[in-house]
């Protein structure tokens, strides 16, 4: 696996922080809002109007759901269970299947350039390597593979002792990618894994699918901080993240430019759009 200096080549790093913005552009600051403004991001990076981009965000009690799960034969019972549940559901844009969030997730979105002459693959090692180097002083023991019984399984699955802790996700547009993780730092890795297994339960009751969707086992996640055995916080990552990237770049704070804003709005209704039937069913529950 290559690390980051040998996939990342630029020298200058956009930070935004989003982790506890209540609103963006006037609207509310949701994972709906999340993933329009990574697209609105993607696209400014490739048309070079923004330098690369690592952006922070927190979501309380929302569940991710993927585009396959929106396949499901019972989703909409699904996605009442989660809303009775006092979970906001929002089906994304980009790869990988249903995710939890809340307080003690952060997510990281890193927004690169140049796609076209990065492999997929690539692009999950920078994360990947990223991870690995905020956390060199913490453990030495994250490892990136598959572990079969979490949810929203993949090949960079980031794990401990067999036990995941973060998925990673990517989604590009034109010539810009935005590679997606979530990091669970603390709080209830139980109780996030539980609810989507019920969800699978509730959504899928038994019958037999196209689509080879988990059989989730808790016991094969965690929290960083519970497999580490040392209490990190949500803050304490951010912290890290800031300080990793001033390692490794030069970094720069820059507002959202009126036409990255025009992208956002384009791309927030079009994610609106996409979630037309999962806002009903919500309504229902």
């Amino acid at each position: 696996m290559k690390n980051w200096q040998e996939i990342i080549h630029h020298t200058t790093f956009r930070y935004i922080d989003h982790t506890e913005e209540k609103t963006f552009h006037n609207m509310s600051n949701t994972a709906l809002a999340s993933f329009a403004i990574d697209d609105a991001l993607a696209t400014s990076v490739s048309s070079e109007n923004s330098p690369p981009a690592l952006r922070l965000w927190v979501h309380p009690k929302t569940i991710v759901l993927g585009i396959p799960d929106a396949r499901l034969p019972y989703i909409d019972e699904g996605v009442k269970l989660l809303a009775n549940q006092g979970y906001h559901v929002v089906v994304r844009n980009s790869g990988g299947l249903a995710v939890a969030l809340d307080e003690g997730v952060l997510n990281l979105s890193l927004v690169l350039p140049g796609v076209k002459h990065l492999s997929i693959h690539e692009c999950y090692e920078a994360m990947v390597s990223f991870v690995q180097y905020m956390l060199q002083d913490v453990t030495q023991e994250i490892e990136a593979y598959e572990i079969v019984e979490s949810y929203c399984p993949g090949d960079y699955d980031l794990s401990i002792n067999g036990k995941k802790f973060a998925g990673i996700s990517q989604r590009r547009v034109r010539d810009g990618a935005a590679i997606q993780i979530y990091l669970d730092i603390e709080g209830d890795s139980l109780q996030r894994a539980s609810l989507i297994r019920n969800f699978y339960d509730t959504s899928k009751k038994g019958e037999e699918t196209k689509f080879d969707y988990p059989n989730v086992n808790p016991d094969v996640m965690g929290s960083l901080s519970n497999l580490t055995g040392k209490q990190i916080t949500v803050n304490d990552m951010k912290q890290r993240v800031l300080s990793a990237l001033q390692e490794l770049s030069d970094v720069v704070e820059i507002p959202f430019s009126d036409k990255e804003l025009d992208i956002f709005e384009k791309r927030y209704e079009q994610m609106v759009k996409r979630n037309e039937k999962v806002a009903e069913w919500q309504k229902e529950a």
